[in-house]
């Protein structure tokens, strides 16, 4: 339990270095004016808390608190200088108390809400309208833990995780002394644009804080002797802060506790968050162009040794197996799918055997015939187990020659588990195992998540043979991760494989600490989501909304760990029952929802031919090509700065064989953004559906027309008998929206495409 004594020490380092450290101006003014009394403003209670707004000289305080159990210090608006007059106003609906203030800066406007009968929440929004174009140099954080006598210094806690780069504006932690409980504070981003905008920033890392100065720090332009000068414009208002606190009255102990009430809390704060509206996509058009281009493009493909090998980026680097097999099981699925092989799929296939080393026993990453510019022996830890698993569910599709490649190759898999003692480096030599780098850029870990991978492929070897070491490994690496917490994020689509394996291991042992270690990886894997919608620079014209970003400190958002993380996520939700924790269903059905939407914006052909970069790191875009780029961002930089992944050309055949299903006898399909857990035939035009989602949320149901005979007259009822009416009615589709865990059935007749 490497991993655990190494997080124990980091934590008593965090505390020591806490109470060594000391207090900034704004500590210690909050803590004189709070010993002095704030001038009350006004005075609401958010479930068992007790809220009192005031104002001091220079801020309007939230003062939330649980009687003897300390409590927090919100700002809910700055001004330096003080405020010329505050006056309470007529509250909206839902609104606890509303805020009007002047100040020499302009008119302020604050509002603040309260909800939640188990999980209390508690919304701080302020709104300001310059009285002149307004340079802003400084807004001091907004968070302040407190102890039972209202001093922010004598509260003591732990920070479990913050805002990592462009990822959601959060930070989740402890009070521990006193024992007021655990708070998640998210910065709903969204509705900041027009401030980004305005001043040239991006809120990257924006919050976080050293205790006990925490929360929102506004990002603002660098001061030099020449200093950016782009100010709020005057009479235009504009948001400054959207401050949703969720507050949990009850500690945790383990981390699988504390990932869960992370996970039930995010789920809370999610509901209240702007979300965008999801556009229907057809991915089965896009897999059936991308399949021509793999087909037809001289710099998709090269030939070697007599085979077929797919290039990593359009016509640059050399063939690799990870490549070859991710792309290769694609088409496989999408050949499923669709009732009939894909050729291409077996093409590849047949090539497939070259990487394998005999003397080793395992797959190489390259071929043999490798350039010297590459080190052939390197590879990482990755990389070695990411062909297996593809190997491994072709086996299990009934494809022989997988199984055998994969029986080849897995007892090599498994030595390098044993001699790394299911902690691996980023980097080693094939050959003997010597590392070649450790740790990640950060000094910290290697790459924490390969554990949980691994753990999935040994289920599938034992799924495929019902051999019970394949059981043991998969539940020794599982517990070798133990105690990891927030820092198991290693490259986002193996951390939601982990979450996987772990339902999996629940399901397949009945042992209940792998359902709730699957939390651990679930809640590492959404630290690291962008949940929010950015409008800054290139970013106004695609979407970010729930992306995940590459690697734990990635600045950009990648094709192929996104629709590799919804394969994963599938088999997690079929996997998982009733048992799952609804939050968790919904988060989890919530990513792939927008997996469907936002995905079609890394294709050059979805957006400007002016947003794309003109320089790349790997070969070259061609925006004729139903290739994906490799890089989104939320700063809004030129996306595809990394390259064109011809490895991600296989999302259209994993997306299409998800969302889009066949309907036998009927010239049309369904599409659902949505797990449809049950679809079963009721009569001749008739079919039962049921989703798996949030209760709060909404799906998209597309009737979907393919070939040239017109749409049926459908109509769509819930369970409880209501009726729902079209969305949208077109030549090519028909378009629901129902609730995101509905039963519904869905009829039709040949009348033609009348509204039902």
């Amino acid at each position: 339990m490497a991993a655990v004594d190494e997080r124990k020490q980091q934590d008593q380092a965090t505390a020591a270095g806490a109470r060594m450290r000391g207090a900034s101006l704004h500590v210690l003014t909050l803590r004189d004016e709070l010993a002095r009394g704030l001038r009350q403003l006004g005075a609401f209670t958010v479930g068992d808390f007790a809220v009192e707004v005031g104002e001091g000289h220079d801020s309007i305080w939230a003062i939330v608190r649980r009687p003897g159990r300390g409590g927090l210090a919100v700002r809910a608006a700055y001004v330096p200088g003080g405020f010329a007059r505050v006056r309470r106003a007529r509250r909206q609906p839902g609104e606890a108390l509303r805020l009007e203030a002047e100040s020499a800066i302009g008119r302020h406007c604050i509002t603040l809400e309260g909800s939640g009968a188990d999980l209390h929440r508690l919304r701080v929004r302020n709104w300001l309208t310059p009285a002149a174009p307004l340079l802003v140099p400084f807004i001091p954080r907004d968070l302040y833990p407190l102890d039972a006598d209202d001093d922010p210094l004598g509260a003591t806690g732990l920070v479990e995780a913050a805002q990592r780069g462009p990822n959601t504006g959060l930070i989740y932690f402890a009070l521990d002394e006193p024992a007021f409980g655990h708070v998640l504070y998210v910065q709903d981003l969204t509705g900041l644009n027009d401030y980004f905008r305005a001043t040239h920033t991006a809120p990257m890392g924006a919050v976080g804080g050293e205790w006990p100065e925490l929360g929102y720090l506004p990002p603002t332009p660098p001061q030099s002797g020449t200093p950016p000068v782009n100010p709020l414009p005057a009479g235009e208002e504009v948001m400054l802060s959207d401050a949703i606190l969720v507050l949990r009255d009850l500690t945790a102990g383990s981390e699988q506790e504390k990932a869960r009430q992370f996970v039930e809390m995010l789920g809370e704060a999610y509901t209240a968050m702007r979300h965008p509206a999801v556009i229907y996509r057809d991915w089965h058009a896009r897999a059936d162009r991308t399949l021509k281009d793999l087909n037809r493009a001289p710099v998709a493909t090269c030939t070697s040794y007599g085979h077929r090998y797919l290039r990593p980026y359009t016509d640059a680097e050399y063939p690799d197996s990870m490549v070859q097999m991710t792309v290769t099981t694609a088409l496989y699925e999408y050949g499923r799918w669709r009732g009939e092989p894909v050729p291409l799929a077996a093409e590849f296939a047949a090539g497939m055997e070259k990487f394998y080393d005999p003397k080793l026993k395992t797959l190489r990453r390259y071929l043999p015939n490798v350039g010297k510019d590459k080190d052939a022996d390197a590879v990482d830890s990755w990389y070695l187990y990411h062909p297996l698993r593809n190997l491994a569910q072709l086996a299990l599709f009934g494809e022989e020659w997988a199984r055998d490649l994969f029986l080849r190759s897995v007892d090599y898999g498994i030595r390098a588990a044993h001699h790394f003692n299911y902690l691996w480096p980023i980097q080693y030599n094939v050959r003997d195992f010597s590392v070649i780098t450790a740790k990640r850029g950060d000094g910290t870990h290697g790459q924490t998540d390969v554990g949980g991978f691994y753990a999935y492929v040994m289920l599938l070897g034992f799924e495929l043979t019902g051999e019970q070491r394949f059981l043991d490994e998969a539940r020794a690496a599982i517990d070798a991760a133990k105690g990891m917490r927030f820092d198991l994020d290693y490259q986002a689509n193996l951390t939601a494989w982990g979450a996987a394996a772990c339902m999996r291991l629940w399901r397949i042992t009945d042992r209940g600490d792998y359902r709730e270690q699957a939390y651990v990886y679930l809640a590492s894997f959404l630290h690291n989501c962008e949940i929010w919608e950015s409008r800054i620079g290139h970013a106004e014209h695609y979407s970010n909304f729930l992306g995940a970003t590459a690697l734990h400190d990635a600045p950009y958002m990648a094709m192929y760990e996104c629709f590799d993380s919804f394969a994963a996520w599938e088999r997690f939700l079929l996997d998982s029952g009733p048992e799952l924790d609804p939050a968790a269903r919904m988060l989890v059905s919530e990513y792939c929802k927008y997996v469907l939407h936002r995905g079609w914006y890394y294709y050059p052909d979805a957006v400007p031919a002016e947003i794309v970069a003109t320089e790349w790191r790997n070969g070259h875009i061609d925006h004729k090509l139903s290739f994906p780029v490799e890089d989104l961002y939320a700063d809004g930089q030129p996306m595809g700065q990394v390259g064109q992944e011809i490895y991600g050309a296989g999302a259209p055949f994993v997306l299409t064989a998800r969302a889009f299903h066949r309907v036998d006898g009927a010239a049309f399909e369904l599409y659902c953004n949505h797990l449809l857990v049950a679809q079963d035939r009721t009569g001749e035009r008739a079919r039962s559906l049921q989703l798996t989602g949030g209760d709060t949320c909404t799906a998209l149901l597309a009737v979907v027309r393919r070939g040239r005979k017109p749409l049926p007259k459908c109509k769509l009822t819930l369970a409880g008998g209501d009726g729902v009416r079209p969305s949208l009615v077109a030549d090519d589709r028909i378009e629901f929206l129902l609730p995101a865990d509905a039963r519904a059935v869905l009829t039709w007749s040949d009348k033609g495409s009348d509204d039902a």
